[in-house]
């Protein structure tokens, strides 16, 4: 791996974690130094960043983590919507029927519960997005797809736990999961439109709360919620 792609995996590591803040300011001799590679490839990282709209360029000598507000999240969920669903539509065309079968079947027999439980269900929302990529056969609306789940996970790590919310997004992929094996385009868009909505809306009514957003609020058990 070149010094540039192991320093960006490991800002956007640390970026989207929650270890570099927002407003966090990207010095380039103590980020060169802490990650172990010259300046050059780090400016590389940087820019990849910036392109990203991870972090923003305040000076020449300036890099900064980029801010999350209400009004970015409204915005990003705005774009989302637009490809998911669109994705899902797509993905009821021409995925393969057995495959979303067999996920529907997995999300309805989730365990959501802390620890492997969690962990598996997480790893079943990854499976089902990247069968969603596969499935549409558009490499524009899947590039366009990796880019809004980059900034999700931000968004998900602002936000707090919120247990029924997880167990009902579950329910909500199963439906969006069985409509596509039934190859019904209609039922697996309007699925995700509402999917899309709760999970901005619990994202949102998290961040407004007294200890939404702060960093002992911080969790990744919203992962499944968005």
């Amino acid at each position: 791996m070149r010094a540039s792609d192991r320093a960006y995996a490991a800002l956007l590591e640390e970026i989207q974690s929650g270890v570099l803040a927002p407003g966090t300011v990207l010095a380039e001799v103590e980020q060169s130094t802490r990650l172990g590679v010259s300046r050059t490839p780090l400016r590389e990282a940087l820019s990849r960043l910036a392109t990203d709209g991870l972090v923003v360029q305040q000076s020449p000598r300036v890099t900064v983590v980029s801010d999350v507000d209400t009004s970015d999240i409204r915005e990003l969920f705005e774009l989302r919507r637009a490809l998911e669903e669109t994705a899902a539509r797509l993905a009821a065309q021409r995925g393969d029927a057995a495959v979303f079968a067999e996920l529907a079947r997995a999300f309805s027999q989730s365990t959501l519960t802390r620890g492997d439980g969690l962990d598996a269900y997480y790893s079943l929302i990854a499976q089902f997005d990247a069968q969603l990529d596969a499935a549409v056969v558009n490499d524009y609306l899947t590039s366009a797809l990796r880019n809004v789940r980059t900034h999700l996970v931000r968004v998900r790590r602002l936000a707090r736990d919120n247990p029924e919310r997880l167990a009902a997004s579950a329910a909500e992929h199963r439906l969006i999961a069985s409509a596509i094996a039934a190859r019904d385009a209609d039922l697996a868009a309007h699925a995700t439109h509402v999917h899309l909505h709760n999970a901005l809306s619990s994202i949102l009514t998290a961040l407004d709360s007294p200890s939404g957003g702060s960093p002992g609020a911080a969790s990744q058990s919203i992962q499944g919620a968005a």
